[in-house]
């Protein structure tokens, strides 16, 4: 009830708990752990369930504690679609002017007005944020959404400036980095060309190692060439080769390095020695497991009776005791024997997670494949072949989907392998004439991979590319005609860079550069 909340059986020991409550000898659930349980509803993502928590507490918590419960039930009500309620709850607030629960009640209310599209009175929270707490955290958070939401207005000028203005404000913050790229960004999308080389050397200088230093690399390079200076065009490519070896702007700076003249002399730019080299970790080396650990002995004794996260326990309580390199191979090798693939694949992320930056030979190969698995691969295979898809292309597909896990379900109840949901997966059936369709057969792997593949085959057709493709598959047709009417774009990769939806945008270059992954290790399909 207090500690896994968001759980199945969660409810049910709440039913038991308070049957309990009537002996004597077993007193209620206290107001912290009443408390701790509303906290990890909201952190589950159960918004509407903390919301109801947060207001039962209400009724017991003291009067210095109230202010508090307040500001977390009108956040969950936010976060579940509750404007109505939650802005209720934030005008009823009684607190100090300049407290710090205060400028979190002003931005929670700009976000309201966001969220309803109130330009104005959004606007007017966000100066009373400026007015009231220049430094705060919340004023950080509200230029951060100001630039977003003129982002997908779009309105590429106000949105630099809100950017540009968090960014120098909150040069340290940990969204600077980020704020400085779109700034540097929608300066190229606006034919700025100068603004944005300056931005992208900037960027690499002044945040070298954040997440957008390969965009700024790869695209400084692009406008080298467009220059006409291949040698500057090289080195940036180069540098992103050898340093994001499998990113998504690595195997694009490599098919770019192939378009370049080999007889151009190679130049130093002292600016790319302020991207840092790789962190150390990746040097791995599989070692044999302790077949005389008891703990080890355990864990095979559990696995045989598919007990296989008390297994996975034992193993990491006997790698523990025998300080090896074999616990990690071990349990990934336990989730694959269980057909638990998504298990497998997160094992390796938590052990290695910058593996993306290296080259094939620098990890143990069962590392690669347990990452990059073919499970289901000759249905996989098959259907992709019958729509003309590359097999690989649906493996990353599916891994970013639902890490093959079969029985998958998302938050907006798409279903199995490639997520699709019920109202899809009954249209495509329809198609391909499958009699007596359920969505509980969204769940078989054979069936989702029929239908998936044919639905993304679709969305090819649609778009003719498979970056349109894949937003599409993400997003929704109708954003992606959007985002294709703003303007011209380069190439396809410029496109994907200018998708205005972090989980879309990133969404496709990991699955593109999953893709190429899988064809380094395996050859053809």
């Amino acid at each position: 009830y207090g500690t896994l909340p968001p759980g199945a059986v969660s409810s049910q020991a709440d039913v038991e708990l308070k049957l309990l409550a009537s002996t004597p000898q077993w007193p209620p659930v206290g107001l912290n752990g009443r408390r701790t349980r509303a906290e990890l509803l909201a952190k589950g993502r159960r918004f509407s369930d903390a919301a109801g928590e947060y207001r039962d507490l209400l009724s017991v918590v003291s009067p210095s504690d109230r202010p508090e419960i307040q500001m977390a039930l009108a956040v969950s009500l936010r976060r579940s679609g509750d404007d109505k309620e939650a802005k209720k709850v934030l005008d009823a607030m009684q607190i100090p002017a300049g407290s710090e629960i205060n400028t979190q009640r002003i931005f929670n209310l700009g976000e309201i007005a966001r969220s309803d599209n109130d330009e104005q009175g959004f606007l007017q929270y966000l100066g009373q944020l400026r007015q009231a707490a220049p430094t705060s955290f919340w004023l950080q958070q509200a230029l951060l959404s100001e630039g977003n939401y003129y982002l997908l207005k779009p309105d590429y000028d106000k949105a630099i400036d809100a950017y540009r203005e968090l960014e120098q404000r909150f040069p340290n913050a940990a969204r600077a980095s980020y704020a400085h790229w779109k700034v540097a960004w929608l300066s190229l999308r606006q034919d700025r060309t100068a603004e944005a080389k300056t931005g992208f050397e900037q960027q690499i200088g002044l945040y070298p190692t954040s997440a957008e230093v390969p965009a700024a690399l790869y695209w400084r390079g692009r406008l080298a060439e467009e220059d006409k200076d291949p040698a500057m065009a090289r080195a940036y490519y180069q540098k992103i080769s050898e340093r994001f070896r499998n990113f998504y702007y690595g195997e694009l700076a490599r098919h770019r390095l192939r378009e370049i003249k080999t007889d151009v002399s190679p130049q130093h730019y002292a600016l790319l020695d302020r991207v840092p080299g790789i962190t150390a970790g990746t040097n791995i080396t599989a070692g044999d497991p302790p077949t005389d650990n008891l703990r080890y002995q355990k864990a095979q004794v559990l696995e045989n009776g598919a007990l296989v996260d008390l297994a996975v326990g034992e193993l990491q309580a006997a790698g523990d005791e025998d300080k090896g390199h074999w616990v990690t191979a071990a349990t990934a090798k336990l989730y694959e024997d269980a057909g638990r693939y998504d298990g497998a694949i997160r094992v390796f992320k938590r052990a290695v997670p910058n593996y993306f930056s290296v080259d094939l030979p620098t990890l143990p190969r069962p590392y690669w494949e347990a990452l990059f698995p073919k499970p289901y691969w000759p249905d996989l295979k098959k259907f992709s072949s019958q729509n003309a898809l590359d097999p690989y292309l649906v493996a990353s597909l599916i891994r970013q989907e639902s890490e093959f896990n079969p029985a998958a379900v998302s938050r907006a109840n798409a279903l199995g392998l490639m997520q699709l949901l019920p109202k899809v997966g009954s249209s495509v059936a329809r198609q391909e004439k499958l009699r007596h369709f359920s969505s509980s057969q969204l769940f078989t792997p054979e069936i989702n991979l029929q239908l998936g593949t044919r639905y993304f085959r679709e969305m090819v057709d649609k778009f003719g590319t498979f970056e349109y493709a894949l937003a599409a598959y993400n997003a929704g047709s109708n954003r992606v005609d959007d985002w294709l009417g703003q303007g011209k774009y380069r190439d396809p990769q410029e496109f994907v860079e200018s998708i205005p939806f972090t989980e879309t945008r990133e969404y496709v270059q990991a699955i593109l550069r999953n893709a190429n992954v899988y064809r380094q290790l395996y050859g053809a399909p």
